[in-house]
């Protein structure tokens, strides 16, 4: 696999130094510490392994990784390993894909207060879809869903919202058997977006009683309650766009969405064009256009650049990908097996984990792979971190 033309490190590497010391004070430590992980992946920084191949006999130096879950070298591996676990959980039903967004003053007070609010976000769009499931005047039922957090637009600007990967169809309440939702049609997104508005700005305002909520900048006034009740006033009577697009067309395409999505960084790689002296150059969709999604070219200043890539670095420990109701961990178990005897359908053949590892393709599997040829790769040197390099050995 090609090394792409322009990568985030090399932005980062050129434009990096000069403009931390500009934003001293201003860069948390998250922010410094996902620079570095980013400018030091796969490079002799981190360490790596001299590599033979079996078939031939092709050596190659093999740097490690950094791990870091914003970095957009690092998403591939950690997306395979995931979805192979995923692909025993699901169902022969149709999958729905609905989306819940905040508002855009709302999504300004996420920024702020990133750990309080996106985990909210989380919590109140899976009551949402669970509580109008479970209403006997729509569904009547009891669902799953697998929820994934993103925080980007397309150029790079803060847009947080959830992307919701939903069965089509629960359990019944007595668990006796299984209700369907009507073919091409999941739940209304009216409704869903009501009650998500409801919900979310009376959780918003629990949260500021609480006092658990911090204010910045132009929000600072918000602080008092009558003031945050002014501002809320305006997010009662708007719309909120939450809204499910058609059916995936089987399991696969779900597979095939989850891993595009559940890994994806606030901007790959690929996606980048140049790096000049018009600033830095990249694809991205202009939603807004009317018709089919238009595909521009958007330069940003190194700077800018930078600074819209790291408004999306994560607080430590929130997790991203979260599953709820029958997927939840808790649940997952006990639902799964139950509604594949509801759904009259064996269950899945892959085993994960601490299954017999002849009997899964993944654990057969080579860890390094050659490019040239495909065969397995075998580890001739390990070096750590600021160890010398010496040159690969001589083929006998």
């Amino acid at each position: 696999m090609a090394r792409p033309a322009l990568e985030v490190a090399d932005i980062f590497h050129q434009h990096g130094p000069a403009w931390r010391d500009s934003q001293r004070g201003h860069l948390s430590l998250a922010q410094l510490k996902v620079m570095s992980a980013i400018e030091q992946c796969r490079s002799a920084a981190l360490g790596g392994h001299v590599l033979r191949c079996e078939g031939c006999a092709t050596d190659l130096v093999s740097y490690n990784s950094c791990r870091n879950r914003h970095c957009p070298k690092c998403q591939s591996t950690a997306a395979k390993r995931w979805l192979d676990a995923r692909q025993a959980d699901l169902l022969p039903v149709e999958y729905y894909h609905v989306v819940f967004t905040l508002p855009a003053p709302l999504a300004d007070l996420a920024y702020q207060n990133k750990a309080e609010l996106y985990a909210l976000l989380f919590d109140v769009a899976a009551e949402v879809l669970q509580t109008i499931a479970a209403d006997p005047k729509h569904l009547g039922a009891r669902i799953g869903a697998t929820l994934v957090l993103h925080t980007w637009g397309s150029a790079l600007t803060h847009h947080p919202h959830v992307h919701g990967i939903v069965p089509g169809g629960g359990l019944a309440p007595d668990g006796q058997s299984w209700v369907a939702c009507r073919p091409g049609f999941f739940l209304p997104v009216r409704v869903l977006s009501r009650l998500m508005r409801r919900r979310f700005l009376e959780e918003v305002l629990r949260l500021h009683q609480a006092g658990r909520l911090r204010f910045f900048g132009e929000l600072a006034a918000l602080a008092d309650g009558a003031c945050f009740n002014n501002w809320l006033a305006p997010m009662r009577q708007c719309e909120w766009v939450v809204y499910a697009k058609r059916p995936f067309a089987g399991p696969d395409a779900v597979l095939a969405y989850l891993s595009r999505y559940t890994h994806r960084v606030a901007i790959s790689n690929s996606r980048l064009i140049s790096m000049d002296e018009h600033g830095v150059s990249f694809r991205w969709k202009d939603y807004r256009a009317k018709g089919r999604t238009h595909h521009k070219t958007m330069a940003l200043a190194p700077d800018e650049f930078m600074r819209r890539f790291l408004l999306h670095v994560l607080p430590s420990g929130l997790h991203r990908i979260r599953h709820y109701g029958l997927l939840a961990n808790s649940h997952r178990k006990s639902s799964l097996p139950l509604a594949r005897e509801l759904l009259h359908v064996a269950p899945p053949t892959v085993q994960i984990g601490n299954g017999d590892s002849q009997s899964s393709p993944a654990a057969c599997a080579p860890t390094f792979v050659c490019w040239h040829c495909g065969q397995a790769m075998i580890v001739l040197q390990t070096f750590v971190r600021g160890q010398t390099i010496r040159a690969p050995p001589m083929p006998p």
